[in-house]
């Protein structure tokens, strides 16, 4: 396991490919967002970015600044009382984010690479009145959307940390379920 100090290998093909998988769990949640804010295209946009990079884009400032902006709309949404919103936008937020997860052995990186499946389950839970099955529901998905690149990077990290309410629980969910020895990517 890495210490706190060290540094990992950690290619642009590999950052792309996370960077794919970050969009496909964050998509999902944006029905969420854009049905409670319709005509705000930020969290859309991030995600857009977010596989644009994945795709073969460079990682620039607009990548950057997309998130930035989904960030503003998440906390928009929260506070005019908007969580499931909120939640959908962080997960946009998060893709957008994972285009510069930094190559340090830290378990806070881990966030990086499952927070937006997290925000995404959280956005899918609060959408259906706190059902926690419906998160969980999303957690399954994003476990299976995981290609084994996504596995050996997020494998070099230490495990999740914990705290972080219940997004947290979600990413250590996650990331006990993709860390598993049983785990087969698709399945």
């Amino acid at each position: 396991m890495p210490d706190d100090a060290a540094t990992i290998e950690l290619s642009l093909r590999e950052l792309r490919e996370v960077a794919g998988y970050a969009a496909a769990c964050a998509r999902p949640a944006l029905a969420i967002f854009e049905r409670e804010r319709p005509g705000d295209r930020r969290p859309r946009a991030a995600i857009d970015a977010a596989q644009a990079f994945a795709e073969g884009a460079e990682r620039t400032k607009a990548l950057r600044d997309s998130a930035w902006a989904a960030q503003r709309a998440a906390q928009e949404a929260r506070d005019t009382g908007q969580a499931a919103a909120s939640d959908a936008a962080r997960a946009a937020l998060a893709a957008a984010g994972t285009a510069f997860l930094h190559p340090l052995a830290r378990a806070t990186q881990v966030k990086h690479i499952l927070g937006p499946a997290a925000h995404a389950a959280r956005a899918f839970e609060l959408a259906a009145g706190d059902a926690p099955a419906a998160g969980d529901a999303h957690i399954a998905q994003a476990r299976t959307l995981a290609t084994p690149v996504v596995t050996e990077v997020l494998m070099r990290y230490p495990a999740a940390p914990p705290g972080g309410g219940r997004v947290g629980e979600l990413i250590r969910r996650l990331d006990a379920s993709l860390r598993s020895s049983r785990h087969q990517p698709g399945t």
